[in-house]
């Protein structure tokens, strides 16, 4: 379903006794007291004005400020100011002076419909062993409503610039193969749900991941094209897009299907036209596709297979903040999106009652939020089971997916040399050095001259240290005897023992303080930063001027906030990376 303009949200009505979730409790009359009563988007329920917000900003080109908002929505600005505060306060965006931009922590949303649908742990290893062995990008492609929207990616290790969408990209299903494929199972109503589409939208604008069209077509002869395009792939198994999605781009697509036979998803394998042609693409990835996609059938399907990943954490119940945040908070819109990242709390879904104990909420409020995010397709229900749709990517999904270590850091070092007053970095281990990928400097003090990219020796700074302490007992002791400390201040260690004697310290403390032993007058304090695994992935450091206090004084007035932005930091990287490394770059 192409993005809509949040104008045209439509308001919730009440539900059909038939469409009502089988599990039925008693009706919960108490008003939301921030319902709003204007017409236009003003009359719709909170949950529904900050959905609309979250797709504008979604769909724009820079950060948006609450007036640009206010005239895209049509909502008073003080409602979208409202909007806004409770979103910042829930941590999915982020105000940047006057701006706001999308946060990490959105992406709870889309994750709670990959791990719902199993698809976060079933797609993963075998779209990576698939690039590898084709040395092509490859995606998953799943049915949103009558389009076709990415839910995984992998692309060849490597290549400088790998083909491919982004997860949560929305495709027009007649426009590329995994589309053919996936219509092969269409029903009248999702036929007559696409020529509504296509009608509406005949140069494509609503799908920003291609290129739009510069002729409109004719419907009719779209239709019979499209038709007959899945009824080969019927015949076939697989779909071949020469050039359709977008000029120099061949395309080969494959089923995976459920045990009644029906495509669940299709995996797609993108190649320029400059090394496969399109027949050639074929003989070249079809048998590995096939093996790939049976291999993500038994994964989603095959209860005897030990899952690949362990289940996410669970999802944050909802706390009311409005005793905190008076009028700026609407708990309608909390309420609202603390239930829908609740349904990611197993494959499967829950049931209305274990929706409401996983959201902290009553039953009457989750069962009022989960009939509005079905009807606004952000909700499926399968008999007495609710989980999110693949619709809910389309809330910033795309653009925060492409984020980086240094993006994520970027800002909470921001946020931290406003606080300490003093510069700080963040940097990776490679090999016997530290780079730095991230640096907010405040006035230089010193003479070092820090920028990303800069590369120093791993022995004689804090971050070097509290990275190679985190590192196996056995690698780290092969790390320090190939190591030749030369000393760059009459402070450096330089031999062995006292570098594993400080490298030991490090690692029982949590965190590393170097006085002067890179630079004279320089000293550091360094935490590690960790994915979910738990391993140091980089390091955060505060560095500062070595004046006449004790380094004990730095340590004990900054450590505590050098560790609250790492916290926040390895929250982040759990949103962003849940199941994948955390990109580098």
């Amino acid at each position: 379903m192409a993005p809509e303009a949040a104008s045209n949200a439509a308001s919730v009505t009440s539900q059909a006794a038939s469409t009502e979730p089988t599990d039925r409790a008693p009706a919960d009359t108490t008003a939301e007291s921030d319902e709003a009563r204007a017409p236009g988007l003003e009359a719709v329920g909170p949950l529904e004005r900050g959905l609309a917000m979250l797709r504008i900003m979604a769909a724009a080109s820079e950060p948006m400020r609450p007036g640009d908002l206010a005239r895209a929505t049509g909502l008073a600005r003080s409602a979208v100011d409202r909007v806004a505060a409770t979103l910042v306060h829930l941590g999915h965006l982020r105000a940047e002076g006057r701006e706001l931009v999308l946060a990490p922590r959105l992406m709870e949303l889309g994750n709670a419909y990959l791990d719902a649908s199993g698809f976060s742990c079933a797609l993963r290893p075998s779209l990576e062993r698939l690039t590898r062995t084709l040395d092509e990008s490859v995606s998953a492609i799943v049915l949103d409503g009558c389009d076709a929207r990415i839910v995984g990616k992998a692309v060849p290790p490597g290549r400088m610039i790998p083909l491919g969408f982004r997860v949560g990209d929305l495709l027009p299903a007649e426009r590329c193969a995994a589309g053919a494929v996936l219509a092969t199972a269409w029903n009248p109503d999702t036929y007559a749900a696409w020529r509504a589409r296509h009608a509406a939208d005949p140069f494509d604008a609503g799908f920003p991941a291609v290129p739009r069209r510069r002729i409109a077509p004719r419907p009719e002869q779209t239709e019979a094209d499209f038709t007959a395009w899945t009824a080969e792939t019927a015949a076939n198994g697989w779909a071949l897009d020469d050039q359709l999605v977008a000029p120099g781009l061949v395309a080969l697509s494959v089923p995976v299907r459920a045990p009644d036979g029906r495509p669940v998803c299709a995996i797609s394998v993108l190649a320029h036209a400059s090394r496969h042609s399109a027949e050639q693409l074929r003989e070249h990835a079809l048998t590995a596709m096939a093996e790939a996609a049976q291999d993500i059938a038994d994964a989603l399907y095959d209860t005897s297979l030990t899952p690949s990943a362990a289940p996410p954490p669970a999802a944050p119940a909802y706390t009311d903040a409005k005793p905190e945040l008076g009028p700026s908070f609407l708990q309608g819109l909390a309420r609202g999106l603390a239930v829908l990242t609740a349904l990611g709390r197993q494959p499967g879904g829950l049931t209305l009652s274990e929706a409401a104990e996983a959201a902290g909420l009553s039953y009457p409020s989750t069962r009022r939020n989960l009939l509005t995010l079905r009807q606004l397709s952000y909700v499926e229900q399968h008999g007495r089971r609710f989980l999110p749709a693949p619709r809910v990517l389309e809330l910033g999904y795309a653009r925060l997916s492409t984020l980086t270590l240094a993006d994520i850091t970027q800002p909470h070092l921001a946020d931290l040399v406003g606080q300490v007053r003093e510069s700080a970095s963040l940097a990776v281990l490679d090999g016997g050095e530290v780079r730095y990928v991230a640096r907010v400097a405040t006035e230089q003090i010193t003479s070092a001259r820090i920028t990303p990219g800069t590369r120093l020796p791993a022995y004689a700074t804090s971050m070097g240290r509290v990275l190679l302490a985190d590192l196996p007992d056995t690698e780290r002791q092969e790390r320090i005897r190939t190591m030749h400390p030369q000393a760059l201040t009459p402070y450096t260690l330089t031999s062995h023992a006292a570098l594993a004697s400080a490298l030991d310290r490090a690692a029982r403390d949590g965190f590393a303080l170097v006085e002067q032993e890179l630079e004279a007058g320089l000293r550091s304090l360094a935490v590690p930063v960790r994915d979910r695994s738990g391993r140091a992935v980089a390091a955060l450091n505060i560095a500062l001027h070595a004046g006449p206090e004790p380094p004990e004084h730095s340590r004990d007035s900054m450590l505590p906030a050098l560790r609250a932005c790492a916290a926040r930091v390895e929250a982040d990287l759990a949103v962003a990376f849940p199941h994948a490394p955390v990109a580098m770059h």
